[in-house]
């Protein structure tokens, strides 16, 4: 057996470790660093090959921090009160109020730590981002992020085996005894004194999709990796820890209907929400597109393009919201009239003139400002539009196919401020941490806003692996 250096392993290199982490994102590797800062000795598990390694973390960009004034990445101020405001609206008070304001505490080291470990930052884009002053930009994005944390990871002795897929966890009462893992197509037997899961959600296991939400989610596409099928998640479950969470419930946004099945990631989301219509195949809209900011707002879409027939929408824009927003990998459709685009969305003619005509008459005048929440508003349609309505009148006219895209689900375990994991039975297990998706549900019970996940992730993944890096040298 070799590891990620090319070093031959030998059996005893898979059971003598202190820490096992169990994971290859973003918060598996801050659990890893962090457990080596304690001095312990950590094994990793990555279940996708090298090149896929990351998961869902290579897709992203930035993590939302608390800050007191301004700082070389970011903007003014961004303090607890507004930040917790901001979680507080999104998931409708659906969360755990300490633990929430404990992640926004900390997240004001965590850009100094990640400086500490090479990981740099740009200035945030423009567009309907509104991100400069509440989000930190990683310099060449999450895989630039991921690629840093395995070389620091590499470079501080960390033993990290790709194609290391845990299929199993097995308990002694509230203590974790051993993982069974297949690698190299073969199964073994891995132990350590202290486990950290940060596996991610089951968002890329199509049958249990369906066991939640049922036959539509087969139209559902999958932002990120292939390789969360929350086999860890099941099998914390199956030792009875303690659950949490909707499994319905989870970071689903807007995306590009023609994106990929798995990993079309950042570039296939659709951005031009705010600055028009959406309207599902029936030719009909179905929600307030400019209810608040877009990054307040974007992970709602996914849900609601959801509960629409056959599971699609279509964002409509003319001339005046082009440059406004960052936009898809994939091109929109384009016409010089409004039936034109109707037919190449393959949408009812009629009933989208008699939308936007609605919608047009109903605009109020006001001075739009895209940076703001302006004075642009519609009267008298339903839904109605609250900020950013401008008349669909100048051509040529735009459109994009819209579906579900699945970015992580928010079903987990239940922790505490340790990231130690709870059981059913209300204890606490013994030498067990989480951190990441696989209890981001403590947090996010329903909603999102921008760069929270990755700031859970951090905020955790450092904390899981303190605590496990304590656990095993005590």
């Amino acid at each position: 057996m070799l590891s990620s250096t090319g070093e031959r392993l030998s059996e005893a290199d898979l059971t003598g470790h202190d820490v096992l982490v169990i994971g290859g994102g973003n918060a598996a590797l801050c659990a890893a660093l962090s457990a080596r800062e304690q001095g312990a000795s950590v094994l990793l598990l990555e279940s996708a090959p090298r090149q896929w390694r990351g998961g869902n973390s290579i897709h992203t960009r930035n993590l939302r921090c608390m800050h007191r004034e301004p700082t070389d990445v970011l903007s003014d101020a961004y303090l607890e009160d507004e930040f917790f405001d901001d979680v507080w609206r999104v998931t409708g008070g659906i969360t755990n109020e300490v633990l929430a304001k404990h992640v926004i505490r900390a997240s004001e080291t965590c850009t100094d730590w990640m400086k500490s470990y090479g990981v740099r930052f740009q200035p945030s884009l423009g567009g309907t981002l509104h991100l400069g002053r509440t989000n930190a930009f990683f310099l060449g994005g999450g895989k630039a992020l991921v690629n840093t944390y395995y070389q620091a990871a590499e470079r501080l002795g960390v033993t990290i085996l790709y194609e290391a897929e845990a299929e199993q966890l097995v308990f002694d009462d509230n203590r974790f005894d051993h993982a069974l893992v297949t690698y190299n197509g073969s199964p073994r037997k891995v132990s350590a004194k202290s486990v950290v899961i940060a596996s991610g959600g089951f968002e890329s296991n199509q049958a249990w999709l369906e066991e939640a939400w049922g036959e539509v989610s087969r139209n559902f596409l999958i932002r990120g990796t292939r390789f969360n099928q929350g086999k860890m998640l099941r099998s914390l479950i199956d030792n009875s820890a303690m659950v949490i969470g909707d499994p319905t419930q989870g970071h689903a946004v807007a995306i590009d209907a023609r994106a990929p099945k798995y990993d079309g990631g950042i570039v296939t989301r659709v951005d031009c929400v705010s600055l028009g219509i959406v309207v599902n195949r029936d030719g009909k809209r179905f929600y307030d597109e400019g209810e608040d900011f877009w990054p307040k707002r974007y992970a709602i879409w996914g849900r609601l393009i959801a509960k629409q027939p056959g599971q699609v929408g279509y964002s409509i824009t003319d001339s005046k919201a082009q440059g406004r927003f960052m936009p898809s990998v994939f091109p929109p459709e384009q016409a010089d009239t409004l039936e034109e685009l109707a037919l190449k969305l393959d949408l009812p003619v009629d009933a989208v003139l008699k939308t936007i005509d609605e919608f047009n008459a109903g605009v109020q005048p006001g001075n739009f400002d895209h940076s703001v929440l302006d004075d642009c508003h519609t009267q008298g349609v339903t839904p109605e539009k609250t900020h950013w309505a401008q008349r669909i009148d100048e051509p040529p006219f735009y459109g994009y196919p819209l579906r579900t895209g699945i970015t992580f689900t928010y079903l987990g375990a239940k922790v505490d401020e340790k990231a130690r994991m709870y059981m059913a039975n209300g204890e606490l297990a013994d030498n067990v941490f989480l951190a990441g998706e696989i209890m981001a549900g403590n947090i996010l019970g329903q909603g999102y806003v921008a760069g929270f996940g990755m700031t859970i992730g951090t905020v955790f993944g450092r904390i899981a692996g303190t605590e496990a890096g304590n656990y095993a040298k005590d």
